[in-house]
C-alpha cells in the first residue's frame, strides 16, 4: 500500500509539472486574420505598455475585489470595513463603496503625458473587474460609476473610461479594455437564490440554460458597448479565465489545474472546474466586425482567441516563441496600497531590457488613489524610464531577439535593418563605465562602426573569441549617458 500511495503521489507530481510546462510553452494558437496578424505586428514593435487597476475598492486600499470572493486564498481575506466578520454583511458594504466613490482629482491627461514621456505606447484600463463595478457608462448596469448613486456621477469627466481613452489617444498611445469576463454582482452569475461557492458561477449553466444565456448576452453587449461607444480600442484584454467552455481542448489545462492551482497541500479544492461557456468565438467575430484588426487577449485559455499570452508578475527564464508581455506591479498591489513602495528606476529598466531581449513587452501597472491621483513614486519611476528610453530606446522598439538574447550581464536585440545592439546591465555598485567592456556572441562586420547611445563618436573594438571587446575613453567612463543600462549599438553583424 505504501508503495501505491507513493506512486500515485509521484504520478500526480510530474503529471502536473509536465502539463504546466504544456500550458507555459505550448499553449498558442497562431491567429490567421491578416488585420489581426499586422496590429499584433505592430504590437511586438511598441514594447512597453501601462496598466491600470481602479474601482471604488481603491477607497479601502485593498485587493481589488478578491475579498468578495469566498475562497481561503490570502488575497481574498476581509480586512477592511465594519462587517469583516459576516461575509453577507461585508459583500453589501463593500458594493456600497459605489455610493462613496468620488475621485475629484482625477486627471488622465496628466497621466497619459507621464506614460508618454515615459516611453510607454499603450495603456490597458480595468474597464470592469470581477466586482462586476463598471468604470464606463454601460446600459446594461446601475452598479456603475455614472450611476446617480455614485457619489461622483454628477462630474464632468464621471464616464472615466471615455476620458482616459480619450486622454490616451490624443499623446498617440494605443489603447486597451481590461474586461473580466466573470461579473459577481450580476444575478447571472451569482444567483441570489444560491450562496456563492467559489469564484465560479454559483450554478450549473447546464442545468438552468436561461439564466446563464442572459448573462452571456449581458456580456456580449457590455463588450460590444465599449467598441461602439468609446472610439478607436486597439486591444481587448479579457480576465477571468475560469470563464470558458470546457472541452476536449482543454483536457490537459483541466488535468494541470486538478493538481496545482485548484488544490491545496491538505486536498482542499478551493475552486471547482465548471464549464461557463460565454461563446467566445462570436463574440470576438462581433467583436472585429466593430474594429477589424482588433488584438484580442483572452488571458490563460487556450485557443485562437489569446492573441498573445501575459505571464503575470514574473519574467519568463527564456525567450518564448510566440508574442508574449509581462504584466508587473510597479508599487505596493495591482490596486491602490496606501503609501506604496515603488521598484527602483535601475529594477525597471533593467527587466524592461531583459523583456525585450527575450521578444516581449512590459506592461507596468499603476494604481490610482480614490481620489484619482497617481502617488508621486509613479511619476518619479516613469521619470527614470524617460530619461533611460530617450537615449536608448532606438534598440528597443521594433527590435527582435537575437540568439542567445542573454549572456552574463549582457543582453541584446536587433532589427531588420541590421543593426545590432547590446546592452550592458550595470551591477548597483557600478557609476563608471569600466574601460573595457566584452561583448559576448556575435562580432562586428569588418568596416562596422561600434557606438554607445548617447555618445555620437566611434568606439574601438577589437575581436575576443566569439565576441567583441569595446574600449572607452576616460571621459567617457566617468560620464555615461544613462544610468542603470548602456547600450553598444553595432551597424552590422559579422
Amino acid at each position: 500500500m505504501k508503495k501505491l500511495l507513493l506512486f500515485l503521489f509521484l504520478f500526480s507530481a510530474l503529471s502536473a509539472t509536465y502539463c504546466q510546462a504544456v500550458l507555459e510553452d505550448g499553449r498558442y494558437v497562431p491567429e490567421t486574420d491578416p488585420l489581426v496578424l499586422q496590429k499584433l505586428e505592430q504590437w511586438q514593435d511598441i514594447k512597453f505598455g501601462l496598466l491600470m487597476h481602479w474601482g471604488p475598492y481603491s477607497q479601502w486600499g485593498i485587493v481589488e475585489s478578491w475579498s468578495i470572493c469566498p475562497e481561503d486564498y490570502g488575497w481574498c481575506e476581509r480586512t477592511k470595513g465594519s462587517h469583516a466578520d459576516n461575509y453577507m454583511d461585508y459583500k453589501k458594504e463593500y458594493e456600497g463603496l459605489k455610493e462613496t466613490f468620488n475621485p475629484v482629482k482625477f486627471n488622465p491627461a496628466k497621466w497619459a503625458e507621464a506614460a508618454k514621456d515615459a516611453g510607454m505606447r499603450y495603456m490597458i484600463f480595468t474597464t470592469k473587474h470581477h466586482d462586476g463595478f463598471s468604470m464606463f457608462d454601460s446600459k446594461y448596469t446601475d452598479y456603475k460609476v455614472t450611476d446617480e448613486g455614485c457619489a461622483f456621477s454628477s462630474h464632468p469627466k464621471a464616464n472615466i473610461t471615455k476620458e482616459i481613452f480619450e486622454a490616451f489617444r490624443a499623446e498617440d498611445l494605443w489603447v486597451g479594455t481590461y474586461f473580466s469576463k466573470p461579473d459577481w454582482h450580476h444575478e447571472a452569475y451569482w444567483d441570489p437564490y444560491w450562496p456563492p461557492f467559489d469564484r465560479n458561477v454559483n450554478y450549473d449553466p447546464a442545468l438552468y440554460p436561461e439564466k446563464w444565456e442572459t448573462f452571456v448576452q449581458f456580456t456580449h453587449n457590455q463588450l460590444l458597448e465599449l467598441l461602439t461607444d468609446y472610439g478607436a480600442v486597439d486591444i481587448i484584454w479579457l480576465d477571468g479565465g475560469w470563464v470558458k467552455k470546457r472541452d476536449q481542448h482543454n483536457l490537459e489545462e483541466n488535468y494541470a489545474g486538478k493538481f496545482s492551482e485548484n488544490k491545496g497541500s491538505n486536498g482542499f479544492i478551493k475552486h471547482r472546474i465548471v464549464s461557463q461557456d460565454i461563446r467566445m468565438d462570436e463574440l470576438v467575430a462581433k467583436a472585429r466586425e466593430k474594429q477589424p484588426g482588433l488584438i484580442v487577449v483572452d488571458r490563460a485559455v487556450y485557443g485562437k482567441n489569446q492573441n498573445y499570452l501575459t505571464p503575470e508578475n514574473r519574467v519568463p527564464e527564456k525567450e518564448l516563441p510566440y508574442p508574449w508581455e509581462s504584466c508587473i506591479i510597479s508599487g505596493g498591489g495591482w490596486s491602490y496600497t496606501p503609501d506604496a513602495t515603488y521598484m527602483s528606476g535601475r529594477e525597471g529598466i533593467q527587466m524592461l531590457v531583459d523583456i525585450v531581449a527575450k521578444g516581449g513587452n512590459l506592461l507596468l501597472n499603476i494604481a490610482p488613489s480614490p481620489e484619482g491621483e497617481w502617488q508621486e513614486g509613479a511619476y518619479q519611476l516613469l521619470e527614470e524610464f524617460g530619461a533611460w528610453m530617450d537615449v536608448n530606446g532606438e534598440g528597443i522598439y521594433n527590435s527582435r531577439p537575437l540568439p542567445p538574447y542573454k549572456s552574463g550581464n549582457i543582453c541584446m536585440t536587433q532589427q531588420d535593418n541590421g543593426n545590432a545592439y547590446f546592452f550592458y546591465l550595470a551591477a548597483a555598485s557600478e557609476q563608471r563605465m569600466p574601460a573595457r567592456i566584452t561583448l559576448p556572441a556575435h562580432q562586428p562586420a569588418p568596416g562596422s562602426t561600434v557606438t554607445l547611445l548617447g555618445h555620437d563618436k566611434p568606439l574601438d573594438w577589437s575581436p575576443e573569441g566569439e565576441g567583441f571587446t569595446v574600449s572607452l575613453p576616460k571621459a567617457l567612463q566617468a560620464n555615461p549617458p544613462a544610468s542603470y543600462v548602456w547600450t553598444f549599438k553595432v551597424g552590422q553583424l559579422r
